[in-house]
């Protein structure tokens, strides 16, 4: 499209890397399968190596391929989630203690990495959103979670530090139903969200946190929740790999 708008016409290498995409999609490389080398696409293509290295170069950008060194490149079996951003936050989940995740394609990914950080001095933007006052600290939770021991996302949620002292929500292990099911103990369930998207490269410790080329993108979530008063309650800033994600939005007319 974007060849189309300037006038500009797509490299060989990208070229090449369109037509092994659309390979892909037709199932002529099944997930798991190897694709031709390098010195393979080079010749068939007939250009040089280097071209060939980039378009195998791209694929790997769009999440579509891996690369491993002495076992050359192979369609990446893992099936992207599908997050259900409406039914996951329905108060029937978090509310029986059910977890946010079991909306979505009924695979849940496991937390390998969990820190919490009391009476932390929050950003400006996160301090502005919970109103807190000039002195007021938070209480930062971050998560990484992977899936078939893939990364797929890293998770930082802020709560006023007045709010959760003393709480579960303090602890690694907030208990069934997570951190909405404990606001709720304390009085303040959600009632209303608000989910921003965004859509940048990831920072170089994002990158390794995550596991993915510098050059792929990133989806930045920031949710919002707020209780029956219309306090902001919670912000939780997530980091995607885009590659391994689905955004799916269903709701009525």
């Amino acid at each position: 499209m974007a060849a189309e708008a300037t006038g500009a016409q797509p490299t060989k290498a990208q070229q090449i890397a369109d037509e092994l995409k659309a390979a892909i999609e037709r199932g002529e490389y099944a997930p798991g399968a190897r694709l031709p080398g390098e010195n393979a696409l080079a010749e068939q293509y007939g250009v040089a190596s280097l071209t060939a290295r980039r378009a195998l170069k791209i694929l790997s950008t769009e999440g579509l391929i891996e690369t491993k060194k002495g076992a050359g490149a192979r369609v990446i079996s893992f099936e992207p989630i599908r997050r259900h951003g409406i039914q996951r936050l329905a108060r029937s989940q978090w509310g029986s203690g059910k977890t946010v995740w079991s909306a979505d394609d009924r695979r849940a990914p496991d937390v390998d990495q969990v820190r919490v950080s009391e009476s932390m001095v929050p950003p400006h933007h996160i301090s502005t959103v919970l109103e807190l006052a000039p002195d007021e600290t938070v209480c930062v939770r971050s998560r990484r979670y992977v899936m078939a021991g893939r990364p797929v996302m890293i998770a930082e949620s802020y709560l006023p530090q007045s709010l959760v002292a003393g709480s579960a929500i303090t602890q690694a292990d907030t208990g069934p139903g997570g951190i909405y099911a404990r606001l709720a103990d304390l009085g303040h369930a959600p009632t209303r969200f608000r989910e921003e998207i965004r859509v940048r490269l990831p920072t170089v410790e994002e990158a390794a946190r995550l596991g993915i080329p510098a050059e792929r993108s990133v989806l930045k979530l920031a949710r919002t929740a707020f209780d029956s008063d219309g306090r902001a309650v919670e912000i939780n800033e997530m980091t995607m790999d885009s590659a391994a994600y689905v955004l799916n939005y269903d709701f009525d007319a």
